[in-house]
């Protein structure tokens, strides 16, 4: 088995949900000469998430920054965690729900996921900075 790790550094987004299916493929060439293997990107950040969802449709991503702004609400009187604006435990909460990883499966030289999916970077603070990304390719 062969195993390539590679990190690359996403620039800093607005609050929201972003696809970066293509930056996560550029940042891993190596994934073209993959005929069967595991593609693995992680977060390494407590306040952005990744997920797989829509890639054609940008109010789908409009819709998950709305759902997630009510699910969890900024400034809520039980969180304790406050000292680094309102937006940042609700950003924590979003993350642990969402998840700081995703596995997809490669095959013949990219990725094998459904016509309509791509990877999205979901960003939950106002001001969250340029995002690093662990991408190991398992193959």
């Amino acid at each position: 088995m062969a195993i390539v790790q590679k990190s690359i550094q996403l620039k800093a987004r607005q609050r929201g949900f972003h696809l970066i299916t293509s930056e996560v493929l550029h940042g891993i060439p190596e994934i073209a000469s993959c005929d069967a293997g595991l593609l693995h990107v992680f977060i390494q950040h407590t306040s952005a998430s990744l997920t797989i969802n829509e890639n054609a449709d940008p109010t789908v991503r409009q819709d998950f920054e709305s759902h997630f702004n009510e699910m969890v609400p900024e400034n809520a009187p039980y969180y304790r965690h406050t000292c680094e604006g309102p937006d940042d435990m609700p950003a924590h909460l979003k993350s642990s729900l969402l998840g700081s990883s995703v596995t997809l499966p490669v095959s013949n030289g990219q990725l094998n996921i459904g016509t309509w999916q791509g990877i999205y970077l979901c960003e939950h603070r106002d001001h969250g900075g340029p995002r690093r990304l662990v991408l190991t390719l398992s193959s």
